[in-house]
């Protein structure tokens, strides 16, 4: 590993999709000796790397949408850019309606998206029934399906822009924990950024991006500024193989129950929010939820009763009061940059997102 350089124009604090891409961007644009700092061991192990990979454009606000829109593409020719394979592909986004209210809020979400130009399609309950008859779809009212929905590799993204981002000069560092970040007063009034602290030594930077998703708002407070986002866990398993799944399966979200499975490998990812948890940064599997997401997706989806359990983790989600991100500048902090808050969006948006912090 190189030196850690004792200055730099940016410093960006996070290895995960938004800092990679956000480093990679910036030294796209010219930006030389960009200064990428990541707290584990390798880049890419924090919320990026234990997400379920999906990649959307059926979101219910224009803001989400729009990200999806500029985002996706960017990943579609990610290969070609970056030379780093990314295991895209397209099974599509299939959303469950089980309830009136569910069926209400889709037909607001389809109409918005078609405004927008995504060319969602409306299915009945028989249209379910009939095309993924693995499904345990008797309550199932209506859905919305995207065939240009999809997954892609977090780590192969990761890696990708890292990579690409080292060819043009940045500078990227694991095991190197941000302790602290000094502030002078500004010229204006209000602060600047002067420097970052690590315990692999001290950088004076006119510019810092916080990139460091569900630790965003800790980052945030050894700089003076208070960022409204909060850590949740979320928690996802692998199965064996389940040889009987339909190759075409899609990334099904039974709605109302916030839980969603999709093909992996030669098996199912599958995972359902608590709506009981509580804030914070445990990433310890909690197995009494477990137990009951496993009942409610072998419920939806019965062939999940002949697989073994291959593996399973939990991860970070990073939550803001409104479930946006926060992108930019912050007003009162002269070089202070964030872009974190997506809420559970941030992997299918991170390439957006670090374009729009380098611009």
């Amino acid at each position: 590993m190189s030196e850690l350089p004792s200055s730099a124009p940016v410093v960006v604090i996070g290895g995960g999709v938004m800092g990679a891409s956000a480093a990679y961007h910036l030294a796209l644009r010219g930006v030389r000796d960009v200064v990428l700092l990541e707290s584990q061991r390798f880049f890419g192990q924090g919320a990026t790397g234990k997400c379920a990979g999906g990649i959307r454009y059926q979101f219910s606000t224009a803001i989400n949408v729009r990200l999806s829109q500029l985002s996706l593409p960017m990943l579609a020719r990610f290969e070609a850019e970056t030379g780093q394979a990314i295991d895209l592909r397209y099974p599509g986004y299939m959303l469950l309606a089980t309830t009136e209210g569910n069926v209400a809020e889709f037909r607001r979400n389809v109409a918005l998206q078609h405004s927008l130009g995504v060319p969602t399609e409306w299915l009945s309950g028989d249209d379910v029934r009939r095309r993924v008859p693995q499904l345990a779809a008797d309550d199932v009212l209506a859905a919305t399906y995207h065939a240009g929905d999809g997954l892609a590799d977090p780590n192969g993204v990761v890696a990708g822009y890292i990579s690409a981002g080292r060819r043009l000069g940045v500078r990227a560092f694991t095991d190197a924990p941000v302790t602290g970040i000094e502030v002078a007063p500004a010229a204006g009034g209000g602060g600047r950024v002067v420097a970052v602290q690590t315990p692999l030594g001290r950088v004076t930077t006119e510019m810092v991006v916080n990139a460091a998703g569900p630790w965003a708002g800790v980052v945030g407070q050894m700089a003076g500024v208070a960022l409204p986002i909060t850590a949740v866990r979320r928690q996802m398993l692998t199965t064996s193989a389940l040889p009987e799944l339909a190759a075409d399966f899609p990334f099904v979200i039974d709605f109302a129950r916030s839980l969603y499975f999709h093909r992996e490998g030669d098996g199912v990812l599958t995972g359902m929010s608590n709506p009981g948890q509580a804030p914070g940064f445990d990433e310890s599997v909690d197995e009494a939820w477990e137990l009951t997401h496993l009942e409610a997706a072998v419920a939806r989806l019965p062939l999940l009763a002949r697989a073994g359990r291959r593996a399973h983790w939990a991860g970070l989600y990073e939550v803001t009061p409104d479930a946006h991100p926060i992108i930019g500048r912050v007003p009162e902090l002269d070089g202070f940059v964030v872009v974190s808050g997506f809420s559970g969006h941030g992997f299918m948006h991170g390439p957006i997102a670090g374009l729009l912090v380098s611009e």
